[in-house]
């Protein structure tokens, strides 16, 4: 193998990228110095800038976080990680850019992201060809990893090197509708979604186990992404009858149409995914929307032994935004990629391959851990085998956990 390599590993996340790129060949240090370690870049790719930067800047924050932690604790011998970000504005046609700039890299090793599952459909492919490994803390669309005919009972993975370590959408619509309809005692539902692939899939989801539970759902409705007047699907919330309202879509939108819903004179609380379980779903609202709903993958964070010391480092570094929702699942997602190199390296004499990127992909199949959110590993899917949820509910202006559970089928 050939002396003067450096290593970067670029991370790419929904709106998420890690990149490992390198001058020269891989898993070689400088002038052959013992003493010298390989520099492994996590890049991060996530909505950087736009309506969804509140998540995306949680998400880069967190994976400097482990990049930091490994390389306090000498996780990986003879390997420095860091980070670079990459800003995707949530736009499929940015990750895409994106994830081809880093497989043109030849030694980028690994990806963590992106945020939305629209962006992942554009990236999956062009990492695939590059047996370039990516691990998603935020899709949570059932196709990407199982096919799309996952819905008939006909699981195929499409792509082996894409993980996730938040759960999908047949589990939180599932588990959404189950708590309107036994816990919340709902039985007259409209359905909204915002035409995008996570939107409309989750309120699809949600809306057959409603009916399978005995609900109905009085009416349908979508809304496009990025207007802000929903008058009329408010009217026609308000004409149906319904005694609440399940919103598939993310949080600009979502709290927008719960003020407008609530204006028109339907006094009924509107849930949605873990798309709009964020502080700004409540601000983007001028009227109170106490009793509005969310469901979020995982538990809280907060109320986790597993995170406290993650809480505790965050608050540590003084980042300027809060790590938000998928802070613990980024900050794991990010942790797997290194636990996966740390396999490698160990197999290989200390050194990364010249094949990394399809041993990564390998040890990624077997990583297990404890990590922020709980026990990290992943299915024959390369789904997270972590099936926790919680439902949210705003009180007093903010978001509080009312429920949580581990989802059995």
């Amino acid at each position: 193998m050939r002396q003067r390599s450096l290593l970067i590993l670029t991370t790419a996340i929904t709106a998420g990228a890690l990149t490992l790129s390198a001058c020269g060949s891989r898993g070689q240090n400088d002038s052959g110095d013992k003493n010298k370690k390989t520099t492994v870049v996590i890049g991060v790719d996530a909505p950087l800038t736009g309506s969804l930067s509140a998540l995306g800047q949680g998400i880069k924050n967190s994976v400097d976080l482990a990049a930091k932690v490994a390389n306090k604790q000498n996780e990986v011998p003879g390997v420095t990680f860091k980070i670079k970000s990459y800003d995707d504005q949530a736009v499929p046609s940015s990750g895409k850019q994106n994830a081809t700039s880093m497989v043109d890299e030849d030694a980028i090793l690994g990806t963590v992201g992106p945020l939305n599952s629209g962006v992942a459909q554009s990236m999956q492919g062009v990492f695939a060809k590059a047996d370039l490994a990516e691990v998603s803390p935020a899709n949570t669309n059932p196709a990407l990893s199982q096919g799309d005919a996952w819905a008939s009972g006909k699981k195929s993975r499409p792509f082996k090197t894409y993980f996730r370590t938040a759960t999908t959408d047949i589990i939180q619509g599932r588990f959404a509708a189950q708590y309107y309809y036994k816990d919340a005692k709902k039985r007259k539902v409209f359905v909204i979604d915002d035409k995008q692939t996570y939107g409309a899939g989750l309120a699809k989801i949600f809306a057959q186990e409603f009916k399978r539970l005995g609900g109905t759902v009085v009416g349908t409705d979508h809304l496009t992404v990025k207007e802000t007047d929903f008058s009329g699907i408010a009217g026609k919330v308000r004409s149906s009858g319904a005694d609440s309202v399940y919103f598939g879509g993310q949080y600009p939108e979502g709290g927008l149409l719960s003020d407008q819903i609530k204006q028109a004179g339907a006094q009924v609380p509107v849930m949605g995914g873990d798309g709009i379980y964020d502080p700004a779903f409540i601000k983007a609202s001028g009227t109170n929307n106490d009793g509005d709903l969310a469901t979020s993958v995982g538990y809280p964070v907060e109320d986790l032994p597993s995170a406290k010391t993650f809480v505790k480092n965050y608050a540590g570094q003084k980042y300027p935004d809060p790590y938000g929702a998928y802070g613990g699942y980024s900050y794991d997602a990010a942790w797997a990629i290194i636990q996966a190199v740390k396999a490698v390296v160990a197999d290989n004499d200390g050194k990364l391959p010249d094949d990394a990127r399809a041993k990564i992909t390998e040890a990624l199949n077997k990583v297990s851990f404890d990590g922020v959110t709980g026990k990290v590993s992943f299915d024959q899917y390369g789904d997270t085998t972590n099936k926790q949820l919680t439902v949210y509910q705003v009180k007093n202006g903010a978001w509080k956990d009312v429920k949580s559970e581990t989802f059995k089928d």
